[in-house]
């Protein structure tokens, strides 16, 4: 029985996507994995339908926000999986780890499980570690819930989270949409410790503007 998704937004991620299918696939998850090739210029779709990944194509480049909502989607029409774990195709993410999520979901009942980094002595660069510092913060004050990454995309969403919360951001904020508006409803959300690679990539991420929509996003709700 198919109990939990993962979910791989990706936009030209042709040369790291494979090698992330590949972990997950040696692992032997027992999950249905969904690509969301968003836009994608490159081979991203095609190589991620050879390796037996579930395919859904934007036409056009919509944000990493639209991809996982168009993932979400897909993943609610599956009646045997109970939560998706979302993951990064640049290789930034662990796939050893998967299995934290899946026993914190588990053992503590938490309906989100969020990954957090170590910021210092990771390879994390500064710039990020106070990006993170700072919104994990604000995040935490704006939710009343301790909540150490904000910005880590590997996290593990249970369906009934799905089921009641809306997301309308089509950016990299809205996981703090989610996360916010879950909080509100007084969904558990707890965390686990991963590990995580930087191997010196460009960041889709523009910081100026990734940092406004943070601001917008964190106060629309009062």
């Amino acid at each position: 029985m198919v109990e939990f998704a993962v979910l791989i937004p990706a936009y030209n991620a042709a040369k790291t996507l494979p090698d992330v299918l590949r972990m997950i696939s040696s692992g032997g998850w027992k999950a249905e994995v969904v690509v969301v090739d968003d836009g994608s210029t490159d081979d991203t779709g095609k190589k991620a339908r050879e390796l037996g990944a579930r395919v859904i194509r934007h036409e056009r480049n919509l944000g990493k926000g639209a991809a996982l909502s168009t993932g979400f989607r897909s993943i609610l029409g599956m009646a045997k999986v109970s939560a998706v774990v979302t993951v990064d195709a640049d290789l930034q993410h662990d796939i050893r780890d998967l299995g934290k999520f899946i026993d914190a979901r588990i053992k503590t009942g938490a309906n989100i499980v969020l990954g957090r980094r170590k910021r210092v002595g990771s390879g994390m660069p500064l710039s990020r570690i106070l990006s993170n510092s700072i919104t994990s913060f604000l995040v935490t004050a704006r939710t009343g819930v301790s909540i150490p990454d904000s910005q880590c995309g590997y996290r593990l969403i249970g369906r009934e989270v799905l089921e009641n919360v809306d997301v309308e951001s089509d950016g990299y904020e809205a996981e703090t949409e989610l996360l916010i508006r879950a909080a509100a409803r007084g969904f558990r959300i707890a965390w686990v410790p991963v590990n995580t690679v930087y191997r010196g990539e460009s960041s889709h991420m523009t910081h100026w503007k990734t940092t406004s929509r943070f601001i917008r996003t964190l106060f629309k709700e009062y």
